[in-house]
């Protein structure tokens, strides 16, 4: 490698180095903790520029249809259907926590983030034993959508509660699930949109009816993975922490 090349390379390094931590409006690089937020607990499951960590539902590498774009982990929306393309953090599996999360969505889009997800030749796709947070375009999304497939729900399970904060397709949204012993709640953009009993009378109801029926798995897991979904669009993530309650 001659000189030329190498301060081509050394230019390269720091813009990627660059990319994967950008400067937020607080003042905070993307992809990174503070040290008070270190003291409290929280992990990065996102460095800003690979994907460790990382890998396919019941896969052991990442599906094609993933890449980390400046500073971001963006599904490029290639899956169709239940094709292999949602992704876990496959290091460590979580059963009371905190998560954090940025993301945003393209136009018509549909994605969401899983918990408690389980692996297994039984299971085609997170969403068989995992909850879901559902991520979409709700003014744009091209089919009639019902309250619990809107954004900020508990998919299939609770909907949204009214007067929420959604930006639309390209721009970021915040999301926060919180589960405990005691309660489970949703935010989006630092209000909460969903709130319930984990494991209650209620939730046993809504878990054995509806669409849940055909998934005898769903929600039964009291710890697992965490998932990001390739529904067909393209979607971004960044800042992805938790910590353990």
């Amino acid at each position: 490698m001659n000189h030329h090349s190498n301060r081509y390379f050394g230019v390269l390094l720091c813009l990627l180095v660059w990319a994967g931590s950008t400067v937020n409006t607080a003042g905070q690089s993307q992809n990174s903790l503070t040290p008070a937020q270190q003291k409290a607990g929280w992990k990065l499951l996102f460095d800003g520029s690979t994907t460790t960590g990382w890998r396919g539902f019941n896969k052991p590498q990442m599906p094609a249809g993933w890449v980390v774009e400046a500073g971001t982990l963006k599904t490029l929306g290639t899956a169709q259907g239940d094709t292999g393309g949602d992704i876990v953090y496959g290091a460590e599996n979580f059963e009371y926590f905190e998560l954090y999360l940025e993301w945003k969505i393209s136009p018509r889009g549909n994605s969401g983030i899983m918990y408690h997800v389980v692996e297994g030749p039984a299971y085609k796709a997170p969403y068989a034993t995992g909850p879901e947070y559902q991520l979409i375009d709700d003014d744009g999304y091209p089919d009639k959508l019902e309250d619990w497939q809107k954004t900020a729900c508990d998919y299939a399970m609770y909907p949204a509660k009214p007067g929420k904060k959604l930006n639309p397709p390209g721009q970021w949204n915040s999301a926060r699930i919180v589960f405990s012993k005691t309660k489970v709640q949703y935010w989006l953009n630092g209000k909460l949109t969903v709130q319930f009993k984990p494991y209650s009378a209620d939730w046993y109801q809504r878990r054995n009816s509806g669409k849940w029926e055909a998934f005898p798995d769903y929600g039964k897991a009291t710890t697992g993975l965490i998932a990001l979904q390739d529904h067909g669009s393209p979607t971004w993530f960044r800042n992805i922490r938790i910590r353990k309650l």
